[in-house]
Parts: structure tokens; sequence; C-alpha cells
């Protein structure tokens, strides 16, 4: 994987049966900045605190950099985030080699549930776990920083 690279997809779950029995964490985070160019995002991830700069997407391939921070920063950020912060557990699924992280998503973007999958190169070949729906890693109203402006309960 190249530094500084993220190369993910993203698709909707389509059986839920997939999460029975596998633990989950709780994700808390929200975007100082949701600019289409350039995203600034907060994470808190159970015990664990990053800020992550994020740049434009190009079909699966986007700028990433992350980094840990104090919890006690991530908290006092957080309430400078944009309303409404995200929140959802993130559950992580091995299949076909890879890791799936799966993220039931709560508050405003309750009932939304979508798996993504980081990939060491965009030619990957990748074996689809039978509990996935359609991909929806162009369709950007599936970006988390989106979720912000639009959230899923707002959808029609």
């Amino acid at each position: 994987m190249l530094v500084g690279v993220e190369i993910e997809r993203k698709f909707l779950v389509s059986d839920r049966s997939v999460l029975q029995g596998v633990e989950g964490i709780p994700y808390r985070q929200g975007y100082l900045s949701t600019d289409h160019e350039r995203t600034v995002r907060i994470r808190r991830a159970g015990d664990h605190a990053f800020v992550t700069i994020k740049g434009l997407s190009r079909g699966a391939s986007r700028a990433e950099f992350e980094y840990p921070i104090p919890l006690a920063d991530a908290e006092a950020m957080l309430a400078l985030c944009l309303p409404p912060i995200i929140a959802k557990v993130r559950h992580r699924v091995p299949h076909g080699g890879l890791v799936w992280e799966v993220d039931v998503f709560e508050g405003e973007n309750e009932g939304l549930v979508v798996a993504e999958v980081e990939m060491p190169s965009e030619a990957t070949d990748l074996l689809l776990p039978p509990w996935i729906g359609a991909e929806v890693t162009d369709d950007p109203r599936y970006f988390n920083a989106n979720l912000v402006r639009h959230p899923f309960r707002d959808w029609t």
C-alpha cells in the first residue's frame, strides 16, 4: 500500500446476521471540514482517538493521513465539529484474506449499515462475501462527511 493513500471500496450490507457474535467498537466522529476536496475528521474509536485528513476521491483511492491524539483533545475537538456527530458501531469481519469493516450507524443515520474494505491496490481481486449488497463506493451520499450534511434519516 502506498504511504498516505487509502484504497477502499464500500458496499451496503444485505444480511446483518454476519454480525452475530462479532464484537463491535463504538465510534464517534465529527468533521472540522467537509469540503469536497478535503476533509478533516476527529474520531474516537473506543479508547483511542485520531485526527485524519483526507483528500479528493479518485475512484477507490484518495490521500489519507491519520495520527493518534489524546482522548481529552479528541473530546474537545469533537465539540468544535460540525453537527451532527456521527455515531456508529464498527465490526471487523475477516473474509477472502481481507478484513471488512461493517459500520452500523446510530442516531441521525440509524438504519444505515455499510461495509468497507481496504485493499493493497485498485487491481486487487475482491472476493465479495455473501452478505454484501450494492456497491456504493462512487456514491457520495455514503461518504461519512456527507452524512453530516445530509443524514440518512432525511433521505427520501
